[in-house]
């Protein structure tokens, strides 16, 4: 396959993914952009700092987005890892919106500041992951080969 593409679709798709994630993560820290950054605390369950002044954060959510997007920067490396990571952080994702969703506000397994907007924030980024992993599959890893069709003798 001389004319295979040095990186895949999926692999993009991860790092775009990989680059957006990490710079949410890093602007939870940064004073004027996340408003009450004083009030940044590592985990609990009421906002001190809101990030855009509308997602709620705190130190552990922003790393939870750091250390996934840095993830990305790994897994976008091939297409096999990049179809995994795309497809685990996805799930990771829903799982935070199924977690702001289930979980009692006041109970001591809500350790994370949740609000409405983190909700659907991780709604749409757990699935458009999960979506990605899935539509840019049918492209065929070019690291593997596959058998070429011998034709048959015309008679």
């Amino acid at each position: 396959m001389a004319n295979a593409p040095k990186y895949m679709a999926v692999q993009g798709a991860a790092l775009i993914v990989a680059v957006a994630l990490t710079v949410i993560g890093v602007l939870g820290f940064v004073p004027g952009v996340t408003s009450g950054v004083d009030q940044l605390s590592w985990t609990g369950q009421r906002p001190g700092a809101l990030l855009f002044g509308t997602f709620a954060v705190s130190a552990l959510l922003n790393i939870i987005h750091i250390v996934v997007g840095v993830a990305g920067f790994a897994g976008a490396r091939t297409y096999a890892a990049a179809r995994a990571y795309l497809l685990v952080g996805g799930l990771i994702y829903l799982a935070l919106w199924l977690y702001g969703l289930f979980v009692e506000r006041g109970s001591d397994a809500h350790v994370l500041p949740l609000n409405g907007a983190d909700n659907w924030l991780h709604a749409g980024v757990g699935a458009v992951m999960v979506l990605l992993a899935i539509t840019l599959a049918g492209q065929h890893d070019p690291t593997k080969r596959r058998p070429r069709m011998r034709r048959a003798a015309s008679h």
